[in-house]
């Protein structure tokens, strides 16, 4: 059995973080078997070189490896790719095709990006899997193939498993042996030598003196996050090869090509709340709908103070609804609560009025209320139910976040919903 180092060197590999030593000792440990491996990690970290080291160290190694990249077949076609077809199964199909579970008998798939594969395709390759048998496209003969089979994925697979978008029976199957690669920003010891290795490789290429880091470029290279992981670090130091007179390069140069490298602290990014209404009918019913809840709030008011006749005490009682109706937004704002009730033309109750005679028939002074709420049409109630309904329905269920939107108290959009029975 070969070593990790020794490994490293015959495959290209460089650095010495303890979790890519552990992926490769992993590599080494399981190539001798037949056991399926799902190599993950986020794109770009190299998990490419996995499959390839397998390979090379299993009893299989002088038959074929064929990598598929899953993600770059057309769905239409991949059963097609994977498995091979019949003449005439389908458009286009002029003659009997060998699929590359046929081409690779006795040796070894590399199915890349395999989070990416169709439900149907799944099945076929869990069977595969299983029992090693499959059928071509438009065939009724069952096929049977040896092949290992490495996989790998940049997908969160639970999380697809959750989403009925991978079958977890044949994640299960392929993940027999897990081996995760660490994303490059886990192994900043290795950032620089990576680098240099790729400026050592370009300049050999393009036949033009290697590129030397400054401290502060070396310091920086390190402290970046690299999404992109290794990838990304080598299109950056082909970048810089190419592009660079000054063989000698620091961290300002460096920076121009590393994008936001800027402040390093979290942005604070305001969220804008979309309106969703897709017709100028809805904005409309929207408006009316604010104008209702004004009104309601002037009614309110209205017979507070008709009620009470102490403005001091409906001032201290009402103030935040003062406020809303006449100084939210106004030019023509009162500043107190005499105005406007010399705008409602309310008159204030005089400590000194006279009691009215008892014979008088006592008038109720609040029938009008009931008249008006009979005046509102039904078409607009209709409308207020749907705007409730479609605001909870955004915002599932949340009143507090639906109330803001219809421009209402959570206390009154609670009543409204008690209302409406909804």
């Amino acid at each position: 059995m070969e070593g990790i180092q020794t490994t490293k060197q015959r495959f290209g590999i460089i650095g010495d973080n303890p979790g890519l030593n552990r992926a490769i000792e992993k590599a080494i440990q399981v190539a001798p078997t037949d056991i399926s491996v799902l190599v993950t990690g986020e794109s770009g970290v190299g998990k490419e070189s996995i499959p390839r080291i397998i390979h090379s160290l299993s009893h299989r190694k002088h038959n074929k490896y064929i990598a598929v990249n899953c993600g770059a077949i057309p769905e239409g076609t991949i059963d097609s790719e994977l498995f091979g077809h019949e003449k005439g199964a389908f458009t286009g199909a002029t003659s009997t095709r060998s699929g590359y579970f046929e081409e690779a008998d006795g040796g070894t798939i590399f199915l890349d990006e395999v989070g990416e594969l169709p439900l149907p395709t799944q099945v076929r390759l869990l069977r595969v899997l299983e029992n090693g048998e499959f059928l071509k496209v438009g065939s009724s003969k069952t096929q049977k193939t040896d092949v290992r089979i490495v996989a790998a994925t940049n997908v969160a697979m639970f999380d697809a498993i959750e989403e009925g978008k991978f079958r977890e029976d044949l994640y299960y199957r392929l993940s027999t042996v897990d081996i995760a690669l660490p994303p490059l920003r886990e192994r900043k010891g290795d950032i620089h030598l990576l680098f240099r290795k790729f400026a050592s490789d370009f300049a050999m290429k393009y036949k033009m003196p290697t590129i030397r880091l400054s401290d502060e470029a070396i310091q920086l290279l390190v402290q970046y996050r690299w999404s992109g992981n290794i990838r990304q670090l080598r299109n950056v130091a082909e970048q810089i090869s190419v592009l660079e007179t000054n063989r000698e390069v620091d961290a300002t140069t460096i920076r121009n090509y590393l994008p936001d490298t800027g402040s390093r602290l979290p942005a604070v990014i305001k969220s804008q709340e979309k309106s969703d209404f897709s017709n100028e009918r809805e904005i409309l019913y929207k408006v009316l709908f604010d104008m209702k809840a004004d009104l309601n709030d002037l009614k309110k008011l209205t017979l507070e103070l008709m009620k009470n006749g102490n403005t001091q005490d409906v001032r201290q009682e009402n103030e935040s609804l003062i406020n809303k109706i006449y100084n939210d937004d106004q030019d023509d704002s009162y500043e107190t609560v005499e105005e406007v009730m010399d705008v409602l033309q309310i008159p204030q109750k005089s400590q000194q009025a006279p009691t009215p005679p008892p014979t008088e028939p006592v008038i109720d002074p609040y029938h009008f209320a009931e008249e008006i709420e009979e005046e509102e049409t039904l078409s607009l109630h209709d409308k207020e139910l749907e705007l409730i309904k479609k605001s909870l329905e955004r915002h599932k269920g949340k009143r507090k976040a639906a109330a803001q939107e219809l421009g209402i108290s959570e206390r009154t959009l609670y009543r409204k919903i008690k209302q409406f029975d909804l």
